[in-house]
């Protein structure tokens, strides 16, 4: 067992490296651009609303936090909240209309245009996911996607769709997080430089 376990931490360690190296490979010039627009947007007064599902909710509730409280340094706080903590939201919502509509909801009613959207799907066609950029997009909100794959149906739908070239469910989150981490550390040095 020792020696399955071993291999299974070596392959899975590569398999982290080589999709963090492929996304820098594609897509690390976007994720800099990303950061500059949505520092633009809360340097005009915006807020970020981040969402997704499983993983991806804890994602953008991490990134809410790491803008509302800091990331490396004191500052003041980044107006950002994670639309998938209110559990009599998200409840009344799905009871009344439906799940797919969740998060939509709450960008049809918290958004204001100068804000951001940032939707978080390794699959990028969460159908809930889809409908809150779809409203988003309507709002005039910029729309930033982490995503996997080839992005789904949420590629479409974002200004700036930075997608994770890998299959592997876990493998897409772990640069996800990687993403967030860098995000919110370029978001703080356009708005409180060293």
């Amino acid at each position: 067992m020792r020696e399955r376990h071993e291999r299974l931490v070596r392959d899975s360690l590569e398999a982290s490296i080589a999709a963090k190296r492929a996304f820098a490979e594609v897509a690390s010039g976007l994720l800099i651009e990303a950061a500059q627009a949505v520092a633009e947007r809360l340097r005009a007064g915006g807020k970020v609303l981040c969402f997704g599902n499983g993983g991806s909710a804890a994602e953008a509730q991490n990134f809410a936090s790491e803008l509302v409280n800091r990331m490396e340094r004191e500052r003041p706080g980044i107006a950002a909240l994670a639309l998938t903590t209110d559990a009599s939201v998200l409840t009344s919502i799905a009871n009344d209309y439906a799940y797919e509509r969740v998060f939509a909801r709450q960008v049809e009613t918290l958004a204001s245009r100068g804000d951001v959207a940032l939707a978080i799907s390794t699959s990028g066609n969460s159908p809930n996911v889809v409908a809150a950029l779809g409203a988003a997009e309507a709002a005039g909100l910029l729309t930033v996607g982490f995503l996997g794959r080839d992005g789904g149906k949420c590629r479409a739908l974002c200004r700036f769709p930075l997608m994770v070239p890998a299959r592997s469910t876990q493998r897409i989150q772990e640069v996800h997080i990687l993403m967030s981490h860098l995000l919110a550390e370029m978001i703080e040095d356009h708005l409180h430089p060293r």
